[in-house]
């Protein structure tokens, strides 16, 4: 067998790599969908199984393919990305990604801080705060639950934004703009509530972000951000 297309100098393997990824981009064959099998790919590109295997081999070690023994080749699960060295909106980062983002308010009230959160924000105990959870999708699919805490002082207008069209983060960076800002990152079994929010089993691991921002000397808000860890996964670089 030829494995070398006439008149392409493109590798036929590459050639079956961007075959089976613009089907999975056209929406062909969505996540979990099982892919054509080896034998019919070889029928279908009159090419030796041993390219064939090198295409869907390259895919599966690049998380597009996943390999199920004894049962077939699926699309993965995608994993969204978030930076860690930036602040972005979430918004921002999934339009990046040429996606639709949508945002659901589970929660928005003004409350009195409790002594934890009132040392946190180093504000006296029974301060105001202001307090939502949203929950961000992907095309349609969860995968952010923000938990956030804001400070009246720094977003005085917090409770009067429409956040179906506006995210925290958009708001907060024209009304306090960043001075600095800490974070974590753990691994954590989500709660009950954060596991129905993002439509997976309690059992699950997290990806947990807790940020907290300063603005103008003051702690302007302190954030929560659960992402299912199967589906989501942070990066970032820095150089000098």
């Amino acid at each position: 067998m030829d494995d070398q297309a006439p008149h392409d100098s493109t590798p036929i393997f590459q050639r079956i790599k961007d075959y089976l990824l613009a089907e999975i981009a056209a929406g062909t064959w969505k996540e979990g969908d099982v892919i054509p099998s080896e034998q019919a790919l070889v029928k279908q590109f009159g090419v030796s199984r041993m390219t064939v295997n090198r295409a869907v081999r390259e895919l599966t070690s690049e998380q597009v393919l996943t390999r199920r023994q004894g049962s077939g080749t699926y699309v993965a699960q995608q994993k969204y990305q978030a930076t860690l060295l930036e602040i972005k909106s979430i918004a921002d980062e999934i339009r990046a990604r040429g996606h639709a983002h949508r945002s659901s308010l589970q929660q928005l009230e003004r409350v009195k801080a409790s002594d934890l959160m009132a040392k946190q924000f180093e504000l006296p105990a029974g301060h105001p705060l202001f307090h939502s959870v949203i929950v961000h999708f992907e095309n349609g699919v969860p995968i952010q639950v923000e938990d956030r805490w804001a400070s009246p002082l720094c977003a005085p207008d917090y409770m009067e934004q429409d956040f179906a069209s506006i995210t925290p983060n958009e708001y907060l960076m024209k009304a306090a703009p960043l001075q600095g800002a800490t974070y974590s990152v753990e691994a954590l079994a989500a709660p009950r509530d954060i596991a129905e929010m993002l439509a997976i089993d309690t059992r699950q691991a997290c990806l947990v972000l807790k940020r907290q921002t300063r603005s103008g000397g003051l702690i302007a808000s302190i954030a929560t951000m659960w992402h299912p860890g199967h589906r989501y996964q942070f990066a970032g670089s820095f150089s000098q």
